[in-house]
């Protein structure tokens, strides 16, 4: 599965040119350019920066004036003269939900869903809310039925994307979700048997993204609001640090006195805590749920990926083997634009940027 073409925006601009992926975090935004050629994909330009706090909350712009000079001023760093963006939803911003349907053709299924889809989404009316969904084949558990993968999002989200962009001088072309683009970098870079399940598990600033996925199939998704930034405040907390020493502090075990660097090493598992325990809780859940016990290994991306140790916890924890992702595994690097040693330190960050700018037009 490549992720969802969501709500059809793709069909709004014409042409076909060549897209850019651009990860538009609660803490940065990162621009991902990525050549298609004939000896495979190559990175061709990367470029990240910071974005002030509270520009996006929840998921949503906050600030829509200082989401467009940000993104004007990636463009510009950059170098990037593409026009078509890909970006996506996350957490709070957008419901990603499975149901079983009897089998009907995709054009029957869409009236239906905008018939009856508040039988399936939270919403009271779907007036103000824009919908896709994929079919994800028959039913495991009755041959009448198939599974759909149903994605919504509320129109006012989606036009302060669209606007943002847009002011930037540059069109949104496809708006994806974070766990599909997570899934299209994994599918891309990765090789995989049919009845292998892996767990992603997407460790953002601000949300962590949860998809299990099996033989190109989402089988269960799940986004909670802990991310790295939470884990940073406990360390600051903890041993009296600035937020910024406290980021260095997690990520590479000093910047502190010796004292604080020990105190750190010692309480590493107490300041992650929370977040661990609810990526075991999310897989418990799915295990209980969907009789999963046989997941293969996990993945881990995101910036909060880099947090010193928690691959090897998570190990213990969820009883599976944990890794760090490598987006560019099997995608080369345009070395006259690219600085490899910048990238491998950068690594699972770059995730979410890469799958997006995968994308292509007429994928779904």
């Amino acid at each position: 599965m490549k992720g969802v073409s969501m709500f059809d925006i793709k069909e709004l601009f014409s042409g076909k040119k060549p897209l850019v992926g651009l990860d538009i975090g609660s803490s940065s935004l990162k621009l991902v350019e990525i050549e298609e050629t004939q000896t495979g994909f190559v990175l061709n330009r990367y470029c990240q920066i910071p974005l002030l706090k509270g520009v996006i909350m929840d998921g949503v712009p906050a600030e829509q004036e200082e989401l467009t000079a940000a993104i004007k001023e990636i463009f510009k760093q950059s170098g990037c003269r593409r026009k078509g963006i890909v970006t996506s939803l996350s957490g709070q911003s957008v419901i990603v939900k499975k149901v079983s349907l009897a089998n009907m053709e995709e054009t029957e299924l869409r009236d239906l869903i905008r018939d009856e889809a508040t039988k399936y989404l939270p919403f009271d009316s779907m007036e103000g809310v824009s919908f896709d969904f994929q079919i994800l084949g028959g039913s495991e558990f009755n041959p009448n039925l198939m599974d759909v993968l149903l994605v919504a999002a509320k129109k006012d989200i989606i036009e302060s994307y669209t606007e943002a962009v847009k002011n930037a001088g540059l069109n949104l072309s496809i708006l994806d979700v974070d766990t599909f683009a997570i899934e299209t970098m994994y599918e891309q870079n990765y090789d995989f048997e049919e009845d292998d399940a892996i767990v992603i598990i997407n460790i953002g600033a601000s949300v962590t993204n949860i998809n299990v996925v099996k033989n190109g199939v989402s089988l269960f998704t799940r986004d909670f609001a802990l991310g790295g930034n939470s884990v940073t405040e406990a360390i600051q907390s903890g041993l009296s640090l600035t937020f910024e020493e406290a980021e260095q502090m997690k990520i590479e075990g000093k910047g502190g006195s010796e004292t604080t660097e020990s105190a750190f090493r010692e309480n590493l598992l107490a300041y992650a805590d929370p977040l661990c325990q609810e990526i075991e809780r999310s897989v418990d859940y799915f295990r209980s749920t969907y009789g999963g016990g046989s997941i293969k290994y996990a993945l881990l991306s995101g910036g909060g990926a880099k947090l010193l140790g928690i691959a090897d916890a998570l190990t213990q924890r969820l009883n599976i083997p944990t890794e760090l992702a490598n987006p560019f595994r099997k995608i080369g690097l345009n070395e006259k634009n690219i600085d490899p040693s910048f990238m491998e330190r950068i690594g699972p960050a770059a995730a979410v940027g890469v799958g997006l700018a995968l994308r292509r037009w007429g994928d779904k």
